[in-house]
């Protein structure tokens, strides 16, 4: 079992939780019938590995299984393509559920337990996105078939919701208001566990900094030229030296996107990525303020230019444990990914791959205990969650000890152990929708929550400002 920070015992069930038909054997039954589909549209997603706000063929994928199961699509929402609307249902609650369907780049794997890049592939699934779209489609038609079959008003609403991965699109649908009539949103992550914690992430922000110099011979007329360079490395050193003077829970990264071509021509031009992150918005900026200074203060010791294009930001998750805890009873009784004697097979030879992998393979069919806690990682429905209540669940896709961004990652995505999680995800997500549109007392003792936990002077601000989507991020 992974170890979680300021884990706490588990929770007991709120005494307001139905005992109704919401948990029914029926519903479960429903949602396992439409594995095949799952499956399919999964694997397909897989295959095409469309990065962030290129996801034309997957978006138009869901969109058209959704349009043929009754939904009204709303297209290129927030002013972003491959962004969609899908809606089914009259009255009464509006559900949200949250669907991710973009690939990242630099890396790709064939489904196999070994090392196997696809040839010519640029692209993968190393964060089970493929998964994500698939999983909330199956969950978002579950709820539809429930609310038409049982007459109970209510509307349930998929949200497709392009470039997570450093394009933040969720903040530009929840900056366009598109989640201003939601009472309740739903969403899940692939992962290597079975968990609902209520595990709260850090907020972000990232930026390209682009220097630039003048170029010349670097060994005929190096005192003419000006490395733009040198201001990339001298500002990547500077933040370096910073390190040590940052809060513990922070964390910063770069990459050099550009550093030059050709080692005797003194580069004029050089731009470096960095990402930002701290539990707190307010913290993001904060440190976000010393970077620009660094960067300042890097091109003025270097005689370059430097300007700056903040890509993506994200809040930090807003946690509702009064939520947690009601998907946290549905995760259990749905149970983990059980596994076929190939799927062990595949799942112990993936394990072979890792140094040190932690806990058991047997984890995958296990329900991890309920905790509260931080996570490292960022998410763009950290804004959602600050729009609406909002829960979560993650589902055992990867064999145990599986890192997300990894080949590993890619290789269980794209076959029957990251179906069978997605399936997990979908069947809980069902449930606690049904749950939400049955139980008003759990409706009340929710948005109480939510309410307290923003505070009665809360506003709304995106770490990413008032910039357009960054629809070429990618290419």
């Amino acid at each position: 079992m992974k170890r979680l920070l300021l884990s706490c015992a588990l929770a007991a069930l709120p005494a307001f939780m139905s005992q109704t038909a919401a948990a029914s054997d029926d519903v479960i039954a429903a949602v396992d019938a439409r594995y095949d589909e799952t499956a399919s549209v999964a694997r397909q997603l897989w295959e095409w590995a469309e990065v962030g706000y290129q996801e034309e063929k997957s978006s138009n994928l869901l969109q058209s299984k959704l349009a043929a199961e009754g939904f009204t699509i709303e297209k290129g929402v927030a002013d972003i393509p491959t962004a969609f609307m899908a809606e089914y249902g009259e009255g009464g609650p509006v559900i949200a559920i949250l669907a991710e369907f973009d690939a990242l780049p630099g890396i790709n794997q064939d489904d196999s337990p070994e090392r196997s890049p696809i040839t010519g592939k640029a692209a993968g699934h190393a964060c089970g996105h493929n998964l994500f779209g698939a999983g909330s489609l199956t969950a978002a038609i579950s709820v539809k078939e429930w609310l038409e079959e049982t007459g109970t008003p209510g509307r349930v609403r998929l949200y497709g919701t392009p470039a997570e991965e450093g394009g933040s699109g969720k903040v530009y649908m929840v900056r366009a208001g598109l989640f201003d009539d939601v009472d309740f949103t739903l969403h899940w992550h692939a992962d290597d566990e079975n968990s609902a914690a209520a595990r709260t992430t850090l907020a972000n922000r990232s930026a390209k900094f682009r220097f630039k110099g003048l170029s010349a011979h670097a060994a005929g007329a190096p005192h003419r030229a000006r490395s733009a360079l040198d201001g990339v490395e001298a500002f990547n050193m500077m933040v370096n030296m910073m390190r040590e003077h940052v809060p513990q829970e922070s964390r910063i990264h770069y990459v050099i996107t550009a550093g030059g071509l050709a080692p005797n021509v003194v580069p004029d031009f050089a731009e470096v990525f960095y990402y930002v992150r701290h539990p707190e918005a307010s913290g993001v900026d904060a440190i976000w303020e010393r970077v620009e200074e660094a960067a300042r203060g890097a091109a003025l010791g270097t005689g370059t230019e430097v300007e700056w294009e903040v890509i993506h930001g994200n809040n930090p998750l807003l946690v509702n444990e009064s939520l947690a805890k009601m998907m946290d009873q549905k995760l259990r009784q749905v149970g983990g990914v059980q596994y076929t004697k190939e799927e062990r097979k595949f799942a112990e030879n993936i394990r072979k791959s890792m140094d040190d992998p932690w806990g058991e393979i047997d984890d995958a069919a296990e329900i991890q205990p309920y905790s509260r806690s931080l996570g490292y990682g960022s998410t763009d429905v950290g804004d959602v969650s600050f729009a609406t209540p909002t829960v979560g669940v993650r589902a055992a896709t990867w064999a145990p000890g599986t890192s997300s961004h990894s080949w590993q990652a890619v290789a269980a995505s794209g076959m029957s152990i990251g179906y069978k999680g997605a399936q997990v995800a979908a069947k809980a997500m069902t449930l606690g929708a049904i749950e939400l549109y049955t139980n008003p007392e759990l409706r009340e003792a929710a948005r109480k929550e939510f309410d307290e936990a923003r505070g009665e002077d809360y506003e709304y601000s995106s770490l990413l400002g008032d910039r357009e989507p960054p629809l070429d991020y990618r290419k």
